[in-house]
């Protein structure tokens, strides 16, 4: 590769509700020569786009096939319904399933949630998406329940939403193929950990770095201030030198031996 080329970008892949920003930004600061692509897929559709090798990497919603990808849940969504602003939900903070029982609750073909049993009333039909979902809510002809991030993704100014504290909730994770875990790959999961430049795997600290540049080897230790080189190790005691104490008149006497007798007069 010569210096006039770009080096092949890092892939990653993510699914609706998931913000990858925040490790975008830090990936542009740290990695700067080496570009990152994002590709926007429905959620049903990231995994097979990680197997394809259309991606390097995911923001997924769990669960993954644990037996083709390495998996990192990032975190747990809340789940909401949304309804309209003067629906009579609104007139509390959190709602049940059960206070959902007469409501027509939309199950859309997209939908992301794992539910034993469905709740409230079916509707005729099952919208294909959950923004088309969204739109039966503002057309008054039931309500939905989501993870709150695609709340937030198709918000319109005539809906609102509740937290639904018994409902299943979506998991969101950083997952790879197993088989692919590439030095870019490693430098993301860095990312996405919190690890600084210092302490990412695979990568050397700068002051290292630096000091090698100058042809200077990174020290191993402290030297001491007066140019010698410090002791490594206590040396075996093979005898102890006798104290000395001063006696009154000023001579030492050793531990060891005696004073010579004073003179009688």
């Amino acid at each position: 590769m010569t210096g006039s080329e770009t080096p092949a970008p890092f892939r990653l892949v993510h699914v609706p509700g998931a913000t990858p920003g925040k490790w975008v930004r830090i990936w542009n600061e740290r990695l700067p020569g080496t570009p990152l692509a994002l590709l926007a897929v429905p959620a049903a559709d990231a995994s097979e786009a990680l197997r394809e090798g259309r991606a390097d990497a995911g923001i997924v919603r769990l669960p993954v096939d644990r037996t083709i990808f390495s998996a990192i849940p990032l975190y747990t969504e809340t789940t909401v319904v949304v309804v309209p602003k003067d629906h009579l939900i609104t007139a509390a903070d959190e709602v049940t399933v059960d206070d959902l029982v007469d409501e027509v609750v939309f199950h859309p073909l997209d939908d992301v949630l794992d539910w034993p049993v469905l709740p409230g009333r079916p509707a005729i039909e099952r919208p294909a998406t959950t923004e088309d979902a969204v739109e039966l809510v503002a057309a008054g002809v039931g309500v939905l329940i989501v993870p709150q991030s695609l709340a937030r993704l198709y918000h319109r100014k005539d809906l609102t939403y509740r937290t639904v504290l018994d409902a299943p909730q979506s998991g969101i994770a950083l997952a790879w193929p197993e088989s692919a875990t590439t030095d870019l790959v490693e430098e993301f999961i860095g990312i996405v950990r919190g690890r600084t430049v210092n302490s990412t795997r695979g990568r050397s600290g700068p002051s290292a770095q630096s000091q090698e540049k100058r042809g200077q080897k990174p020290a191993e230790g402290k030297k001491s201030t007066d140019g010698k080189k410090p002791a490594t190790g206590k040396k075996a005691a093979t005898g102890k030198k006798p104290t000395t104490a001063r006696t009154r008149g000023g001579s030492t006497t050793g531990g060891s031996r005696r004073g010579r007798p004073r003179r009688r007069s």
